[in-house]
Order: structure tokens, then sequence, then C-alpha cells
């Protein structure tokens, strides 16, 4: 998804000065993008990413933080992973890792969801938490009906505590669990902008910002112009089912009409496309709206009492199939 791929390009270029808030992104990347597996009885920390770039950062933050250096594979693409992956690995010092960054407890037993300490940090260590989360398993999908901020979870308790992260720093998060991996998703437009900046795609998030607000404005006018055709066509059945009760009118009462109620008809039947204001000023005298509207409903109730007694068909049975009265 080109959007995705531009807030992890630009989340992975963010570097936050701060040691706390470094530990809170690597280690929930960690948790979010593979975890702790056993490799010949021993505890081996894996994280597998999207690109070379973030791997590499990766192996650089390990290095740094926590003086470790992990090895770097090219994984080959299978199944839904075009162009594969990289897996950072660390199985020397693994437990150790483990147990440094909080994903190992003092049993020897994985934490099931966040280290206590990550989501109950600063606001700058809750947001690094949500980037490094993102940075392993996060969707963005374009503006829309269907817009959605998302991120798959290793575990119900990684999303729970990512959930709680999100409402600390004001994001409106939920999780959700779709094809039994549990979810963390946001779906309000603005909400969606906001954990953008707040993770640090500030540029990715104005342009999405941008594109969201193009789309309302284009859909608002596609409402307006679908509003204004149904009105128009709305308008052209009643303008013709009016004329065709009014000239079957006129037939019915032959000879028998009055001659102000006639001229009100003829005044309809000689102006089709006018609206009874326009019919009014037509009028000699002009009329208003309510004294043209009087006369023809006078004049189709007239015609359709006289055809009931003399029992022919009334003024409606002109109305052409399929058009509204």
């Amino acid at each position: 998804m080109p959007l995705t791929a531009d807030v992890k390009a630009e989340l992975t270029t963010v570097r936050d000065p701060r040691p706390t808030a470094r530990v809170a992104e690597l280690t929930a990347l960690l948790r979010f993008s593979g975890g702790l597996h056993s490799i010949a009885n021993r505890v081996a920390v894996e994280a597998e990413l999207d690109s070379e770039q973030l791997a590499r950062r990766v192996a650089r933050d390990l290095l740094e933080l926590y003086g470790v250096r992990p090895e770097l594979v090219h994984v080959q693409g299978s199944g839904g992973r075009n162009g594969g992956h990289y897996a950072v690995r660390v199985i020397e010092a693994g437990e150790t890792l483990a147990r440094q960054t909080g994903l190992l407890d003092q049993r020897r037993r994985q934490v099931r969801g966040l280290p206590n300490k990550l989501t109950t940090g600063s606001r700058a260590d809750l947001a690094a938490v949500w980037r490094g989360a993102f940075l392993a398993a996060g969707t963005l999908s374009e503006p829309g009906r269907s817009a959605s901020l998302e991120i798959a979870c290793p575990s119900p308790e990684a999303a729970m505590a990512l959930v709680g992260a999100a409402h600390r720093i004001g994001v409106p998060a939920k999780a959700r669990e779709v094809r039994g991996v549990p979810r963390v998703v946001v779906r309000d437009g603005e909400a969606i902008r906001a954990t953008l900046a707040e993770m640090g795609a500030r540029r990715t998030a104005a342009e999405w910002d941008q594109l969201r607000q193009r789309r309302e404005v284009r859909a608002g006018v596609n409402r307006l112009v679908n509003f204004d055709d149904a009105n128009l066509r709305r308008s052209a059945q009643a303008a013709v089912a009016a004329c065709a009760r009014v000239e079957r009118a006129l037939e019915i009462l032959g000879d028998e009409v009055p001659e102000h109620l006639r001229e009100a008809g003829e005044l309809r039947l000689a102006h089709r496309d006018a609206s009874l204001d326009e019919l009014g000023h037509h009028a000699d005298p002009p009329l208003t709206k309510d004294a043209v509207a009087g006369r023809i409903r006078r004049l189709l109730a007239m015609a359709d009492k006289k055809a009931e007694t003399d029992g022919i068909p009334g003024t409606e049975s002109a109305v052409p199939a399929g058009v509204e009265d």
C-alpha cells in the first residue's frame, strides 16, 4: 500500500534523542514484529521488517542501546510477501536482551502485552510506542468511507496495551479481531491525522489530510449534483403529469369548463416547464402562484367529478405509466 510505505519511510527517519523514547520505540517494534522465539533451547529475539533501511536502523539501535550486534538476514518473498523481507535476529544474547527490554519477566515468561513501564511513560514515550508498533505491523488506507489506520497485534493483551497508550495521548483507538488476528484501529479522519502527527509522520499527516479534504469536497459536490438531478427529474415528471391531467380535464369538460379555469389550464399547457409563479406572470392580468394553483386544482376536481358521474376515466388515466404526479 503506497500510503503505508510513505508513512513507514518517514517514520524510519524520525530520531527522538531521548533515551526512554528510543527504548520505547525499539521495544514496541520488537514486540509487534516477531518477538521472542526458542532456538536450540535458547531465547532468541527476532524482528521481521519490510525494508532494509528499517532493518539496519533496528540493528544500529540494538548496538547503541544494548551493545548487541544482531544478525541481519534477507528473507525471500513467499505467499503474500512480494519482494521478501528482512529479519533482525539476536540469538547469543537473546535472553539478556529480552529481560533488558522487558519482553521477558523475571520468571523467564514472555510478557503478553507490553512492558508496564512503556504504557505508563511520558507522552513522547507513548508516541514512540505507537511509532514502533506501526513500523512493525501498521497499515494506512486512503481517505474515504472505509479509511483506517490499523496495527496488527501479536496478542489481545498487546492490542489492549496499545489502545491504552493511544487514549493517554488523546487518540480514540479501538481493539478488534479480524479473521483471528487482534488489531488496533483508528477510523475517524481527524483522529488518523492526529495519530500520524503524534508518531512523527507530520509530512504524511498533512498530505493525507489534504487528500481527505479534497475527497470530502468532491463527495459533497457529487451529492449536490445528484440532488439537483433528482430534483430536476421530479420536476420534469410532475410537469408531464400535470399537463396530461389538464389536457384530459379540458377534454372531459368541453364547453362546460368555466372561462377562468380554462385560461389557467391553457396557461399550463402553453408553458409546460414553467413554475406556478411563472405561470402567474404570464396571465393577463397577472395572478399569484396560489391563485394559479387553486384554479388548476378546481379544474381537475371538476373534471374528475364529471368523469365519475359519466362513468369514464378521469384525469389520472391520462398520466403516462412510470410518471409520478
